[in-house]
Protein backbone atom coordinates (compact mmCIF):
# COMPACT_ATOMS: atom_id res chain seq x y z
CA UNK A 1 0.00 0.00 0.00
CA UNK A 2 1.46 3.43 -0.91
CA UNK A 3 2.87 5.31 2.05
CA UNK A 4 0.71 8.38 1.34
CA UNK A 5 -2.48 6.26 1.44
CA UNK A 6 -1.36 4.70 4.73
CA UNK A 7 -0.90 8.18 6.17
CA UNK A 8 -4.34 9.27 4.98
CA UNK A 9 -5.99 6.21 6.51
CA UNK A 10 -4.19 6.85 9.78
CA UNK A 11 -5.46 10.42 9.79
CA UNK A 12 -9.01 9.23 9.18
CA UNK A 13 -8.71 6.79 12.08
CA UNK A 14 -7.68 9.67 14.29
CA UNK A 15 -10.46 11.96 13.05
CA UNK A 16 -12.30 12.16 16.40
CA UNK A 17 -9.06 13.21 18.09
CA UNK A 18 -8.29 15.75 15.39
CA UNK A 19 -11.77 17.18 15.58
CA UNK A 20 -11.45 17.38 19.34
CA UNK A 21 -8.39 19.57 18.96
CA UNK A 22 -10.37 22.38 17.29
CA UNK A 23 -8.89 25.34 19.14
CA UNK A 24 -11.11 27.83 17.28
CA UNK A 25 -14.25 26.52 18.98
CA UNK A 26 -16.24 28.82 21.28
CA UNK A 27 -16.67 27.17 24.63
CA UNK A 28 -19.29 27.54 27.31
CA UNK A 29 -19.92 25.75 30.56
CA UNK A 30 -22.57 23.04 30.62
CA UNK A 31 -21.93 22.23 34.30
CA UNK A 32 -19.95 23.89 37.06
CA UNK A 33 -19.55 24.00 40.79
CA UNK A 34 -17.73 26.46 43.04
CA UNK A 35 -14.78 24.90 44.82
CA UNK A 36 -14.47 25.25 48.56
CA UNK A 37 -12.13 23.99 51.27
CA UNK A 38 -13.15 21.04 53.40
CA UNK A 39 -15.05 21.43 56.65
CA UNK A 40 -13.14 20.66 59.88
CA UNK A 41 -13.10 16.89 60.45
CA UNK A 42 -14.58 16.09 57.02
CA UNK A 43 -11.48 15.67 54.87
CA UNK A 44 -11.63 12.79 52.37
CA UNK A 45 -8.38 11.02 51.38
CA UNK A 46 -7.73 8.88 48.29
CA UNK A 47 -4.85 6.68 47.13
CA UNK A 48 -4.63 4.26 44.19
CA UNK A 49 -8.34 4.86 43.63
CA UNK A 50 -10.62 6.02 40.84
CA UNK A 51 -13.27 8.67 41.38
CA UNK A 52 -16.28 8.44 39.09
CA UNK A 53 -17.97 11.80 39.48
CA UNK A 54 -21.52 12.21 38.14
CA UNK A 55 -22.62 15.62 36.84
CA UNK A 56 -25.75 16.86 35.07
CA UNK A 57 -25.42 18.92 31.89
CA UNK A 58 -27.44 21.99 30.99
CA UNK A 59 -26.62 22.68 27.33
CA UNK A 60 -25.62 20.29 24.55
CA UNK A 61 -22.42 20.26 22.52
CA UNK A 62 -20.32 18.19 20.13
CA UNK A 63 -17.02 18.62 21.96
CA UNK A 64 -16.27 18.45 25.68
CA UNK A 65 -13.47 19.32 28.07
CA UNK A 66 -13.12 19.39 31.86
CA UNK A 67 -11.41 21.65 34.38
CA UNK A 68 -9.75 20.28 37.52
CA UNK A 69 -8.86 22.47 40.49
CA UNK A 70 -6.27 22.31 43.25
CA UNK A 71 -7.19 25.77 44.51
CA UNK A 72 -7.07 24.86 48.21
CA UNK A 73 -4.35 22.24 47.91
CA UNK A 74 -1.07 22.56 49.76
CA UNK A 75 0.72 19.86 47.72
CA UNK A 76 0.67 19.01 44.00
CA UNK A 77 -2.30 16.96 42.79
CA UNK A 78 -1.53 14.19 40.29
CA UNK A 79 -4.19 12.72 38.01
CA UNK A 80 -2.66 9.69 36.31
CA UNK A 81 -5.58 8.95 33.98
CA UNK A 82 -8.93 10.57 33.20
CA UNK A 83 -11.97 9.68 31.08
CA UNK A 84 -15.37 11.22 30.33
CA UNK A 85 -18.45 9.32 29.19
CA UNK A 86 -22.22 9.44 29.13
CA UNK A 87 -23.66 7.77 32.21
CA UNK A 88 -25.95 4.77 31.70
CA UNK A 89 -27.21 4.30 35.27
CA UNK A 90 -25.65 4.31 38.73
CA UNK A 91 -21.88 4.19 38.18
CA UNK A 92 -22.21 2.45 34.78
CA UNK A 93 -21.26 4.25 31.58
CA UNK A 94 -22.20 3.81 27.93
CA UNK A 95 -18.95 2.27 26.61
CA UNK A 96 -19.54 3.71 23.12
CA UNK A 97 -19.24 7.20 24.58
CA UNK A 98 -16.11 6.61 26.65
CA UNK A 99 -13.35 9.10 25.83
CA UNK A 100 -9.83 9.26 27.25
CA UNK A 101 -8.84 12.79 28.24
CA UNK A 102 -5.45 14.38 27.64
CA UNK A 103 -3.79 17.40 29.20
CA UNK A 104 -1.39 19.05 26.80
CA UNK A 105 -1.34 15.77 24.91
CA UNK A 106 -0.47 13.71 28.00
CA UNK A 107 -2.69 11.24 29.84
CA UNK A 108 -1.33 12.33 33.23
CA UNK A 109 -1.20 15.79 34.74
CA UNK A 110 0.13 17.29 37.97
CA UNK A 111 -1.60 20.43 39.22
CA UNK A 112 0.34 22.75 41.49
CA UNK A 113 -1.28 24.12 44.67
CA UNK A 114 -3.70 27.01 44.03
CA UNK A 115 -3.84 26.19 40.32
CA UNK A 116 -6.29 24.58 37.93
CA UNK A 117 -5.95 22.85 34.56
CA UNK A 118 -8.28 22.33 31.62
CA UNK A 119 -8.13 19.17 29.54
CA UNK A 120 -7.68 19.01 25.80
CA UNK A 121 -11.06 18.80 24.02
CA UNK A 122 -12.50 15.53 22.75
CA UNK A 123 -15.30 14.90 20.28
CA UNK A 124 -18.38 13.66 22.10
CA UNK A 125 -22.05 14.36 21.49
CA UNK A 126 -23.23 15.67 24.87
CA UNK A 127 -27.03 16.00 25.16
CA UNK A 128 -28.64 18.75 27.21
CA UNK A 129 -30.02 17.71 30.61
CA UNK A 130 -28.08 14.44 30.64
CA UNK A 131 -25.61 12.82 33.04
CA UNK A 132 -21.89 12.61 32.44
CA UNK A 133 -19.41 10.45 34.31
CA UNK A 134 -15.95 11.96 34.80
CA UNK A 135 -13.47 9.33 36.02
CA UNK A 136 -10.16 10.32 37.64
CA UNK A 137 -7.41 7.95 38.76
CA UNK A 138 -5.45 9.22 41.79
CA UNK A 139 -2.21 7.23 42.10
CA UNK A 140 -0.76 8.93 45.18
CA UNK A 141 -2.27 9.59 48.58
CA UNK A 142 -4.05 12.91 48.42
CA UNK A 143 -6.53 14.77 50.58
CA UNK A 144 -9.54 16.35 48.88
CA UNK A 145 -8.74 19.82 50.17
CA UNK A 146 -10.48 21.26 47.10
CA UNK A 147 -14.02 19.99 46.67
CA UNK A 148 -17.69 20.87 46.69
CA UNK A 149 -19.45 19.72 49.81
CA UNK A 150 -23.17 19.79 48.96
CA UNK A 151 -23.17 17.86 45.70
CA UNK A 152 -26.64 16.35 46.27
CA UNK A 153 -25.39 13.75 43.81
CA UNK A 154 -24.05 10.26 44.44
CA UNK A 155 -20.63 9.64 42.94
CA UNK A 156 -18.43 6.59 43.27
CA UNK A 157 -14.96 5.41 44.31
CA UNK A 158 -13.23 2.17 43.24
CA UNK A 159 -9.83 0.67 43.97
CA UNK A 160 -7.25 0.79 41.18
CA UNK A 161 -7.38 2.40 37.77
CA UNK A 162 -10.98 1.89 36.58
CA UNK A 163 -11.41 5.04 34.49
CA UNK A 164 -12.55 3.12 31.40
CA UNK A 165 -14.56 0.40 33.12
CA UNK A 166 -18.17 0.11 32.00
CA UNK A 167 -19.27 -1.76 35.11
CA UNK A 168 -17.68 0.09 37.97
CA UNK A 169 -17.07 -1.87 41.18
CA UNK A 170 -18.34 0.33 43.99
CA UNK A 171 -16.90 -0.24 47.43
CA UNK A 172 -17.63 3.39 48.34
CA UNK A 173 -20.14 6.12 47.54
CA UNK A 174 -19.55 9.83 48.09
CA UNK A 175 -21.81 12.88 47.97
CA UNK A 176 -19.13 15.49 47.22
CA UNK A 177 -17.34 16.58 44.03
CA UNK A 178 -13.58 16.49 44.69
CA UNK A 179 -11.31 18.43 42.31
CA UNK A 180 -13.72 18.67 39.34
CA UNK A 181 -14.86 22.26 38.91
CA UNK A 182 -16.29 22.61 35.39
CA UNK A 183 -17.37 20.78 32.24
CA UNK A 184 -17.44 22.81 29.01
CA UNK A 185 -18.94 22.09 25.61
CA UNK A 186 -18.68 23.65 22.17
CA UNK A 187 -20.72 23.24 19.01
CA UNK A 188 -21.06 24.56 15.49
CA UNK A 189 -23.62 27.10 16.69
CA UNK A 190 -22.54 29.82 19.14
CA UNK A 191 -23.24 28.95 22.77
CA UNK A 192 -23.52 31.07 25.88
CA UNK A 193 -24.22 30.54 29.56
CA UNK A 194 -25.61 32.11 32.71
CA UNK A 195 -23.81 31.90 36.03
CA UNK A 196 -26.06 31.73 39.08
CA UNK A 197 -24.10 32.89 42.12
CA UNK A 198 -25.41 32.48 45.64
CA UNK A 199 -25.48 30.49 48.85
CA UNK A 200 -27.22 27.26 49.90
CA UNK A 201 -30.50 28.20 48.22
CA UNK A 202 -28.60 28.24 44.92
CA UNK A 203 -26.54 25.19 45.88
CA UNK A 204 -29.85 23.31 46.28
CA UNK A 205 -30.04 22.67 50.02
CA UNK A 206 -33.51 21.25 50.69
CA UNK A 207 -33.94 19.67 47.26
CA UNK A 208 -34.03 15.92 46.61
CA UNK A 209 -30.63 14.29 46.18
CA UNK A 210 -29.84 12.63 42.83
CA UNK A 211 -32.84 14.29 41.16
CA UNK A 212 -31.31 17.59 39.92
CA UNK A 213 -34.07 19.75 41.36
CA UNK A 214 -32.05 22.74 42.49
CA UNK A 215 -33.23 26.15 41.33
CA UNK A 216 -30.49 26.39 38.64
CA UNK A 217 -31.48 22.90 37.40
CA UNK A 218 -35.07 24.04 36.98
CA UNK A 219 -33.83 27.12 35.15
CA UNK A 220 -31.71 24.91 32.85
CA UNK A 221 -34.81 22.89 32.00
CA UNK A 222 -36.49 26.09 30.85
CA UNK A 223 -33.52 27.38 28.83
CA UNK A 224 -31.72 24.32 27.35
CA UNK A 225 -29.92 26.31 24.65
CA UNK A 226 -28.07 28.33 27.28
CA UNK A 227 -25.66 26.75 29.75
CA UNK A 228 -26.48 27.18 33.44
CA UNK A 229 -23.54 27.23 35.87
CA UNK A 230 -24.31 26.75 39.56
CA UNK A 231 -21.98 28.98 41.58
CA UNK A 232 -23.73 28.43 44.91
CA UNK A 233 -21.94 27.50 48.14
CA UNK A 234 -23.72 26.55 51.37
CA UNK A 235 -23.44 29.24 54.02
CA UNK A 236 -21.84 31.69 51.61
CA UNK A 237 -22.08 35.44 52.11
CA UNK A 238 -21.87 38.53 49.95
CA UNK A 239 -19.55 40.61 52.11
CA UNK A 240 -17.53 38.27 54.33
CA UNK A 241 -15.62 35.02 53.93
CA UNK A 242 -16.52 31.88 55.87
CA UNK A 243 -16.21 32.56 59.62
CA UNK A 244 -13.05 30.50 60.25
CA UNK A 245 -13.48 30.73 64.02
CA UNK A 246 -16.82 28.92 63.79
CA UNK A 247 -17.64 25.22 63.44
CA UNK A 248 -17.45 25.63 59.67
CA UNK A 249 -13.83 26.73 59.45
CA UNK A 250 -13.12 28.04 55.96
CA UNK A 251 -15.59 25.55 54.47
CA UNK A 252 -18.30 28.07 53.54
CA UNK A 253 -16.02 29.67 51.01
CA UNK A 254 -14.81 33.11 50.09
CA UNK A 255 -17.29 36.00 49.96
CA UNK A 256 -19.09 36.51 46.67
CA UNK A 257 -17.29 39.80 46.16
CA UNK A 258 -14.00 37.89 46.39
CA UNK A 259 -14.93 34.93 44.16
CA UNK A 260 -17.16 36.73 41.65
CA UNK A 261 -14.65 36.79 38.78
CA UNK A 262 -13.33 33.26 39.33
CA UNK A 263 -16.69 31.53 39.80
CA UNK A 264 -18.90 33.58 37.50
CA UNK A 265 -17.68 36.47 35.36
CA UNK A 266 -14.56 34.78 33.96
CA UNK A 267 -16.19 31.43 33.19
CA UNK A 268 -16.17 30.65 29.44
CA UNK A 269 -19.25 31.74 27.55
CA UNK A 270 -20.90 33.62 30.42
CA UNK A 271 -23.13 36.39 29.07
CA UNK A 272 -25.60 36.54 31.94
CA UNK A 273 -25.44 36.59 35.74
CA UNK A 274 -28.17 35.76 38.25
CA UNK A 275 -27.43 36.96 41.80
CA UNK A 276 -29.09 35.22 44.77
CA UNK A 277 -27.00 36.14 47.80
CA UNK A 278 -27.43 38.04 51.07
CA UNK A 279 -29.55 35.93 53.42
CA UNK A 280 -26.56 34.64 55.37
CA UNK A 281 -25.09 38.12 55.73
CA UNK A 282 -28.32 39.02 57.53
CA UNK A 283 -28.91 35.75 59.38
CA UNK A 284 -25.44 34.82 60.69
CA UNK A 285 -24.71 37.62 63.19
CA UNK A 286 -25.82 36.64 66.69
CA UNK A 287 -26.19 33.01 65.61
CA UNK A 288 -23.02 31.76 63.90
CA UNK A 289 -20.97 34.94 64.12
CA UNK A 290 -20.72 37.71 66.74
CA UNK A 291 -23.74 40.01 67.00
CA UNK A 292 -21.53 43.02 66.29
CA UNK A 293 -21.14 41.75 62.70
CA UNK A 294 -24.74 42.74 61.96
CA UNK A 295 -25.04 44.20 58.47
CA UNK A 296 -27.08 47.17 57.33
CA UNK A 297 -29.27 47.26 54.27
CA UNK A 298 -26.99 49.92 52.83
CA UNK A 299 -23.88 47.76 53.13
CA UNK A 300 -25.58 44.93 51.25
CA UNK A 301 -26.88 47.33 48.60
CA UNK A 302 -23.36 48.67 48.11
CA UNK A 303 -22.15 45.10 47.59
CA UNK A 304 -24.87 44.47 45.00
CA UNK A 305 -23.91 47.67 43.20
CA UNK A 306 -20.33 46.46 43.00
CA UNK A 307 -21.44 43.14 41.48
CA UNK A 308 -23.56 44.92 38.88
CA UNK A 309 -20.76 47.34 37.95
CA UNK A 310 -18.13 44.62 37.64
CA UNK A 311 -20.41 42.46 35.49
CA UNK A 312 -21.39 45.35 33.24
CA UNK A 313 -17.72 46.23 32.77
CA UNK A 314 -17.33 42.79 31.16
CA UNK A 315 -20.47 43.09 29.05
CA UNK A 316 -22.49 40.69 31.22
CA UNK A 317 -26.16 41.30 31.97
CA UNK A 318 -27.27 41.05 35.60
CA UNK A 319 -30.55 39.76 37.05
CA UNK A 320 -31.03 40.32 40.79
CA UNK A 321 -33.29 38.21 42.99
CA UNK A 322 -35.01 39.18 46.23
CA UNK A 323 -34.19 37.45 49.52
CA UNK A 324 -36.89 34.95 50.57
CA UNK A 325 -38.14 34.94 54.18
CA UNK A 326 -36.47 32.90 56.91
CA UNK A 327 -38.72 33.48 59.91
CA UNK A 328 -38.66 30.61 62.41
CA UNK A 329 -35.60 29.13 60.68
CA UNK A 330 -33.81 26.35 62.55
CA UNK A 331 -30.31 24.93 62.22
CA UNK A 332 -30.07 21.12 62.08
CA UNK A 333 -28.80 19.76 65.37
CA UNK A 334 -29.07 23.08 67.21
CA UNK A 335 -32.62 24.42 67.31
CA UNK A 336 -31.74 26.82 70.13
CA UNK A 337 -29.92 29.19 67.82
CA UNK A 338 -31.91 32.36 67.18
CA UNK A 339 -31.45 32.92 63.47
CA UNK A 340 -34.34 35.30 62.77
CA UNK A 341 -35.07 38.54 64.65
CA UNK A 342 -37.25 41.60 63.96
CA UNK A 343 -34.10 43.64 63.33
CA UNK A 344 -32.89 41.18 60.70
CA UNK A 345 -36.33 41.12 59.09
CA UNK A 346 -36.22 44.91 58.77
CA UNK A 347 -32.91 44.67 56.91
CA UNK A 348 -34.29 41.99 54.59
CA UNK A 349 -37.35 44.07 53.75
CA UNK A 350 -35.27 47.19 53.06
CA UNK A 351 -32.90 45.26 50.81
CA UNK A 352 -35.77 43.69 48.90
CA UNK A 353 -37.38 47.07 48.34
CA UNK A 354 -34.17 48.30 46.71
CA UNK A 355 -33.86 45.13 44.63
CA UNK A 356 -37.41 45.56 43.33
CA UNK A 357 -36.98 49.21 42.39
CA UNK A 358 -33.37 49.64 41.28
CA UNK A 359 -32.70 50.46 37.64
CA UNK A 360 -29.02 49.56 37.92
CA UNK A 361 -29.54 45.85 37.13
CA UNK A 362 -30.93 44.49 33.87
CA UNK A 363 -33.65 42.33 35.41
CA UNK A 364 -35.22 41.07 38.63
CA UNK A 365 -36.87 37.88 39.84
CA UNK A 366 -38.95 38.25 43.00
CA UNK A 367 -38.21 35.01 44.85
CA UNK A 368 -39.57 36.54 48.05
CA UNK A 369 -42.99 37.17 46.51
CA UNK A 370 -43.09 33.61 45.11
CA UNK A 371 -42.06 31.79 48.29
CA UNK A 372 -43.49 33.82 51.19
CA UNK A 373 -46.63 32.91 53.09
CA UNK A 374 -49.21 35.69 52.52
CA UNK A 375 -50.52 35.21 56.07
CA UNK A 376 -47.01 35.31 57.59
CA UNK A 377 -44.82 37.15 55.07
CA UNK A 378 -41.71 36.65 57.19
CA UNK A 379 -42.04 32.87 56.63
CA UNK A 380 -41.98 30.45 53.72
CA UNK A 381 -45.20 28.96 52.38
CA UNK A 382 -45.57 25.52 53.92
CA UNK A 383 -45.85 23.84 50.52
CA UNK A 384 -42.51 25.34 49.49
CA UNK A 385 -40.72 24.74 52.83
CA UNK A 386 -38.12 21.95 52.98
CA UNK A 387 -38.72 21.72 56.72
CA UNK A 388 -36.07 24.01 58.19
CA UNK A 389 -38.04 27.19 57.32
CA UNK A 390 -35.01 28.56 55.48
CA UNK A 391 -34.52 26.43 52.36
CA UNK A 392 -37.13 25.73 49.71
CA UNK A 393 -38.06 22.22 48.61
CA UNK A 394 -38.23 20.92 45.03
CA UNK A 395 -41.51 22.70 44.37
CA UNK A 396 -40.19 25.96 45.82
CA UNK A 397 -37.08 25.88 43.66
CA UNK A 398 -39.15 25.14 40.57
CA UNK A 399 -41.44 28.07 41.38
CA UNK A 400 -38.40 30.32 41.88
CA UNK A 401 -36.92 29.34 38.51
CA UNK A 402 -40.31 29.93 36.87
CA UNK A 403 -40.17 33.53 38.16
CA UNK A 404 -37.02 34.26 36.15
CA UNK A 405 -38.15 36.10 32.99
CA UNK A 406 -36.86 34.32 29.88
CA UNK A 407 -36.83 37.63 28.04
CA UNK A 408 -33.79 38.58 30.13
CA UNK A 409 -31.67 36.10 28.17
CA UNK A 410 -30.98 38.20 25.10
CA UNK A 411 -27.69 39.84 24.18
CA UNK A 412 -29.19 43.33 24.28
CA UNK A 413 -28.78 45.34 27.46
Amino acid sequence: MPRRLVSMLAMLALAPTLLAADTSARWTGTWAMSVQPSMPGALETYEQQTLRLIVHTSVSGSQVRITLSNLYGTVPLTIADAHVALRADGPRIDPRSDRALRFGGQSAVTIAPRRQVTSDPVALSVPALSDLAVSLFLPHKVAATTSHLLALQTSYVATGNMVGATDFPVPQKIDTWPFLSRVDVSDSAPLSSVAVIGSSTTDGDGSTADQNRRMPDALASRLQRIGVLNAGIIGNRLLKDSPVESRFGAGLGAAVLSRLDRDALDQPGVRFLVVAIGVNDIAFPGAFTPANEAVSAQSLIQGYREIIARAHAKGIKVLMTTIPPFGNAVFPGDHKLVIHTPEKEAVRLAVNEWLRTTKEADGMADFDAVLRDPARPDRLKSRFDSGDHLHANDAGYAASAAAVPLGFFTDQR
